[in-house]
């Protein structure tokens, strides 16, 4: 089966999200396919992306950017939906104000509440700060268990339409508890280290929305921008951390996927991987 992948814009979630449902590029369930907007998600934008993944006919799409509510994304749904291919998106937390309009045009959707807004301030932002920025959330969103949980999620949805069944589409936020459960920590002091980085990365997306859309004092928000991106810099460390913890004891949770799609775990560095129960 064909998986189809729409980036519209950039979120921690976006640059890896291909990567992670065949992370050796062996899988021969699947073939995963990507079309992106690139930077901008306007209107052209969004329906040339869309409009191309339609033509790729595949089984499954996954649509995944920031700004849910806005023109160009709510075309790019509307495209999707009306060519009848199941459609989950994956965005930030404001897409939470729209989730009965998302049901209501037949899509499902994995709102991840630790990938934050960046501080995008040309005052503060640069092309470094931005990728600096991005690889931050990278490592927390994947230390924390969020990328675990979003895997789950669409391995769920791929082993469906292998059945021939219709997918059961999600309606999921991935907050802390969602991230942790799927992060499976065993040790105590892991899983509260995983949990505070969690939750200053969540609100790390509080003080840029003020600082790029509220204050308008450019020193300010220089200084708001400045601080967090430093709060995700120290919440990555904090997950980092956590995976370290885990290392000490010989137990980081490892699922890799079998050439049929299936997953396979283990804990221990010197053991082979079984499949999973």
């Amino acid at each position: 089966m064909k998986v189809g992948i729409v980036k519209l814009g950039c979120l921690g979630t976006v640059p890896l999200l291909e990567f992670l449902l065949d992370e050796r590029a062996d899988r021969e369930d699947v073939d995963v396919r990507v079309v992106g907007s690139g930077a901008k998600l306007g209107i052209d934008q969004s329906i040339e992306a869309a409009t191309t993944m339609v033509n790729m006919k595949p089984d499954l799409v996954v649509l995944v950017g920031p700004a849910q509510q806005t023109a160009g994304p709510k075309e790019a749904r509307r495209i999707l939906v009306e060519s009848g291919i199941p459609t989950v998106v994956i965005s930030d937390s404001p897409m939470k104000r729209i989730r009965e309009e998302l049901e209501s045009e037949g899509v499902g959707y994995i709102v991840v509440e630790a990938d934050p807004m960046i501080g995008a301030r040309r005052e503060f932002l640069d092309p470094i700060e931005m990728a600096i920025f991005n690889s931050d959330v990278i490592r927390l969103l994947a230390c924390v268990g969020v990328f675990n949980a979003i895997i789950d999620i669409i391995d769920s949805l791929i082993e469906d339409i292998k059945r021939g069944e219709e997918p059961k589409l999600p309606r999921k936020v991935i907050n802390k508890d969602a991230a942790l459960e799927a992060a499976e920590f065993e040790n105590p002091y892991a899983r509260a280290k995983a949990l505070a980085a969690h939750e200053v990365a969540r609100n790390v997306a509080t003080v840029n929305i003020e600082a790029c859309f509220k204050e308008r004092e450019w020193i300010r928000y220089t200084t708001l921008t400045a601080s967090a991106h430093e709060m995700l810099r120290y919440a990555s460390k904090l997950a980092e951390e956590a995976r370290e913890i885990e290392k000490s004891s010989d137990m980081v949770l490892r699922r890799p996927h079998h050439k049929d799609g299936s997953r396979r775990v283990k804990r221990k560095l010197l053991e082979k991987p079984t499949k999973e129960s």
